[in-house]
């Protein structure tokens, strides 16, 4: 046929019809077929109308002619072993060697640990191969690296800091208080605050749906201006019913905000779906507003406890442990999701997005807008925290700094035996007793005064000696004192250790016996006592001591019933001895060393 009456708009046809059926051996032998049943020419048309190469219509047409070498290739491949360009790693045998040195040269982090990463492109290492005399371009690059073991990868979020080594246990004692409170149809919810998210034309991570060509504008940067409103959603999920509800407020994260949340929760949905229930479960994280150390989460708690007659239990996570946190993965993630790339102007913006939340899974959620304006710093005073130490919170006997209780009613008060007359603390004489003029040579009402004048020096002191000894601030400003004999050691008892000991001369042993301490907590009283009076510049106006002073325990008993004092010898671990040793006076400050 001539080459003249080729239709190539026909084979054309033909070649789109019939090219998605062959492989590229199958495509190449059946160009070849077409050239050669084309005879002169044909080669060349069959290239034009089916856009081959004419080397490959050619090889096709070889190849159709000897149909042997085609049963030669084996099964699955296209051409003969060895055919193609040869790769970059056969013609550079050292490519390997100089990429992995020049790969190290780009690695950070610490060559120790388990994450080092590259710095360079694959653009940036094919041109420094390149430079060392290594032409290769970037896919090459790449499958070197890939088949060095290299993968792209971003980060993971994965590591959770500290690990407590009760973190497990934690988990299944709320799982277990969990599952029985859903048996036992009590309320339980999941409870914490949400990233704080600034109203205004502020930037959003996601898509959405628009028009082609008009997306939704937002300010080029994230800077907030002065004026910005931030709003703070807090929310609360109800994990039997699988209900949402958030409070979306614009002042402060507070404990306060949170509590307040909870309160109306219970009062728009709680208190509805749960009319018998007699406590609320609280799972919550161990930071933020409501963090386990902050007295004034668990104030807000005792008053809710107090106006809804339930008894609250809270159990936190422990830290470093949120994202377990049933809220953050049922209805927080779905939140964001009804927030991406859109940007919230206002707060009913927010409340919006939150209450259009849905999931296939049944959840709804239910949001409010709160104005009131909670400010920060508040704190509870020492009388408050100690009656809700005392009265209203229960602690669990595993972590009750995790795990406590609000009472809705408090516990009765504790007697306070020591008010009573004729009572003996045991192991200690009570120190109205002990402050008797006969026994300190001062009267009472006296010594009182004095106790007060040098009550904030005795307070300062302690309180620079507990920060040298802990080097630092006090995590949790509700003071826990140490005790001697069931309290610590006021002022008051210092002055009286101190004129048991230079008015009726008493030994240590016997001192300590009487107040129930340490012969060690005797002598280090007594000069705390004396190192404060030297400081206030003052002394104690002290009667002359007695002519004869007690010398056994059996004269002290008789001196003390002599002047009306009920005075009884506590058993103590330092039995006071039979026989007082006269005690020689020390010198003061103005005689010289050698002169008695």
């Amino acid at each position: 046929m001539a080459t003249g009456e080729i239709d190539e708009a026909a084979l054309a046809v033909k070649f789109a019809v019939m090219r998605p059926f062959l492989d590229e051996r199958g495509w190449r032998v059946y160009l070849g077929t077409e050239a050669n049943m084309l005879g002169h020419g044909g080669i060349a048309a069959v290239a034009r109308a089916s856009g081959a190469a004419e080397n490959t219509v050619a090889a096709g047409a070889s190849q159709a002619r000897a149909p042997q070498e085609l049963a030669a290739l084996p099964p699955g491949r296209s051409r003969r072993a060895g055919a193609g360009r040869p790769k970059a790693g056969k013609k550079q045998p050292r490519l390997e060697q100089e990429l992995d040195g020049l790969l190290e040269e780009g690695r950070r982090g610490d060559p120790m640990s388990a994450v080092t990463w590259n710095i360079l492109s694959l653009r940036d290492i094919a041109r420094l191969m390149t430079l060392r005399g290594f032409p290769v371009g970037k896919d090459t690059v790449a499958g070197l690296m890939r088949a060095a073991g290299y993968s792209l990868q971003g980060m993971s979020r994965v590591k959770e800091g500290t690990r407590h080594e009760d973190r497990d246990l934690q988990f299944g004692n709320i799982n277990a208080e969990i599952a029985r409170a859903i048996e036992e149809g009590e309320p339980v919810i999941s409870a914490d605050g949400k990233k704080k998210e600034p109203l205004g034309e502020y930037y959003r991570d996601g898509r959405s749906w628009q028009p082609a060509g008009s997306p939704v504008k937002v300010l080029s940067h994230d800077f907030k201006d002065k004026d910005t409103v931030t709003a703070c959603p807090y929310g609360i999920y109800d994990i039997a019913a699988n209900r949402g509800f958030a409070s979306v407020g614009t002042s402060h994260d507070t404990a306060a905000f949170a509590v307040n949340a909870i309160r109306r929760w219970w009062q728009a949905e709680g208190c509805l779906s749960y009319p018998h229930a007699a406590r609320l479960l609280i799972t919550c994280d161990a930071g933020g507003s409501n963090d386990w150390r902050h007295w004034l989460w668990k104030d807000e708690l005792a008053v809710l406890a107090e106006e809804t007659g339930l008894r609250i239990e809270v159990m936190h996570f422990p830290p470093g442990t949120s994202k377990w946190n049933k809220i953050e993965h049922r209805m927080f993630c779905h939140v964001t999701r009804t927030w991406r790339a859109r940007p919230l102007m206002t707060a009913d913006d927010a409340v919006a997005g939150i209450a259009a939340t849905v999931t296939s899974q049944g959840l709804k959620c239910t949001a409010v807008r709160d104005d009131t304006v909670y400010p920060t710093g508040a704190e509870v005073s020492g009388e408050r925290r100690k009656y809700l130490q005392n009265r209203v919170i229960e602690r669990a006997c595993f972590h009750g700094e995790w795990n406590y209780a609000l009472l809705p009613a408090p516990r009765p008060a504790p007697p306070e035996p020591e008010n009573e007359p004729g009572f003996t603390r045991p192991g200690r004489v009570p120190g109205r007793v002990l402050n008797h003029p006969a026994l300190t040579g001062i009267p009472a009402e006296d010594l009182n005064t004095l106790a007060s004048e040098l009550e904030v020096r005795f307070e300062a002191r302690l309180a620079q000696r507990n920060y040298l000894h802990r080097g630092g601030d006090r995590v949790n400003a509700f003071r826990t004192t140490a005790v001697h004999g069931g309290r610590r050691l006021g002022i008051i008892e210092h002055l009286l250790i101190l004129q048991l000991r230079d008015y009726l001369h008493l030994p240590t042993t016997a001192v300590a016996t009487l107040l129930g301490v340490d012969r060690a907590t005797v002598s280090h009283a007594a000069t705390i006592a004396r190192e404060l009076l030297a400081a206030a510049r003052t002394t104690i106006p002290a009667a002359p001591p007695p002519q004869n002073p007690p010398r056994t325990p059996a004269g002290l008993l008789a001196y003390a019933a002599a002047a009306g004092i009920p005075l009884t010898i506590p058993e103590n671990r330092y039995p006071m001895p039979e026989v007082f040793r006269t005690r020689q006076r020390r010198h003061t400050s103005d005689t010289p060393k050698g002169i008695k």
